[in-house]
C-alpha cells in the first residue's frame, strides 16, 4: 500500500518512518511525502493512482488541506484515493468543513499510531 503523508512540518517523514519500520521493512506499506499542498498535486498529476491513501494535515500555508481534500476529490476520479484529515485543531467546523469535501476520515494531532494503524488495515 502506497501512502502520500502531507504536512508542512518535515519532521514527520521521520516520525512516520519510525512508527512503520516494520510493515516498511516487510513491504507491506511505502510512504511518499509532499510538504506542501502544491508538492501534493504535483505528486498526484506525476504519479496517478500509485497512493492508495493520502494523509493531509488541514492547516498548511499556499493550498490549505481542505482546498487539497476538494481538488483530489474532483480531479481524481477513477478511483478517487481515500483521504484521510490530520489537524492539531479537532473543531467542528475543520470537521465537517472536511466531511462535506469529501474526506473519509478525520484524525487529530498528536497521531495515535495504533487507531492510524487499525485505520489502514481496513483499506
Amino acid at each position: 500500500m502506497k501512502v502520500l503523508v502531507v504536512d508542512d512540518e518535515r519532521d514527520v517523514q521521520v516520525l512516520f518512518e519510525q512508527r512503520f519500520r516494520k510493515e516498511i521493512r516487510n513491504d507491506e506499506i511505502s510512504f511518499a511525502f509532499a510538504f506542501s499542498g502544491e508538492e501534493a498535486l504535483e505528486y498526484l498529476s506525476e504519479h496517478g493512482h500509485e497512493a492508495v491513501l493520502i494523509l493531509s494535515d488541514i492547516n498548511m500555508p499556499g493550498i490549505s488541506g481542505l482546498e487539497l481534500l476538494r481538488r483530489i476529490k474532483q480531479q481524481f476520479m477513477a478511483p478517487p484515493p481515500v483521504v484521510m484529515m490530520i489537524t492539531a485543531y479537532g473543531d467542528d467546523e475543520n470537521y465537517q468543513s472536511a466531511m462535506r469535501l469529501g474526506a473519509d476520515d478525520f484524525l487529530t494531532k498528536p497521531l495515535d499510531f495504533s487507531i492510524l494503524k487499525e485505520k489502514l488495515k481496513e483499506i
